[in-house]
């Protein structure tokens, strides 16, 4: 049987290596600020499965306008919510779902696009070009549409070490707000039909769950 790749098992490596190598104080505080943002979570703030989504505009790391018009003209759309191009976890998370979810959406002509607060101008584009994805890469200008969903970091939850001075300067927003962790797969009536958000920026879905998620969507779209 071959091997699954498994995403939760890179991040379980990435934190061991952290516990090796981060001094005491930083690590501490790095696992507090994670574990308060899972306790102030409320699942039933966010985006739900069965709810419309409004049109929307994001803007491809090269600039190109996408709209969810496009991204589900002819098939249903994946996007994947992520912090921004330097984050740790966002360059394992994604060039994971370059190997382990996209091929096979390509293969069903289902569009995947990662989504982040960090703008074109501020070298987006360098987590794709760094990873040589496959997929697109688009910002989300002031989370606009990612506080829509309710899936942005509440300001007073935002952790300190993503202070405005740097995050800011990268998104444009001016504070250190960020976007959840998050997966959410849109039928081509606009319908969320899966929805996965991680509070905690070392949990994220792995793609067999998602491409079992599509496959119910296909299944009941060829019942």
């Amino acid at each position: 049987m071959s091997h699954i790749e498994s995403l939760t098992d890179q991040f379980v490596k990435l934190h061991a290596d952290r516990v090796a190598t981060w001094p005491s104080e930083r690590l501490a505080k790095n696992i507090e600020q994670r574990a308060a943002l899972v306790a102030a979570f409320d699942p039933a703030t966010v985006v739900q499965v069965g709810d419309v989504v409004a049109p929307f505009t994001l803007d491809g790391s090269d600039g190109t306008p996408l709209t969810l018009e496009t991204l589900v003209a002819d098939r249903p759309g994946v996007l994947v919510f992520f912090r921004f191009a330097g984050c740790p976890a966002c360059n394992l998370a994604l060039p994971y779902y370059d190997r382990q979810l996209r091929p096979a959406l390509d293969a069903a002509g289902i569009r995947l696009v990662a989504v982040s607060p960090h703008l074109p101008e501020r070298s987006l584009g360098a987590i794709r070009d760094r990873h040589d994805l496959h997929f697109a890469v688009a910002a989300d200008r002031d989370n606009t549409l990612a506080r829509r969903l309710g899936i942005t970091f509440a300001r007073g939850d935002v952790p300190a070490e993503t202070a405005p001075g740097w995050i800011g300067e990268l998104t444009g927003i001016g504070t250190s707000e960020l976007p959840q962790p998050t997966v959410i797969v849109i039928d081509q009536d606009r319908i969320v039909r899966f929805v996965d958000v991680s509070p905690d920026w070392l949990v994220r879905t792995e793609a067999p769950v998602i491409l079992a998620a599509v496959a119910r969507l296909e299944l009941a779209a060829a019942a």
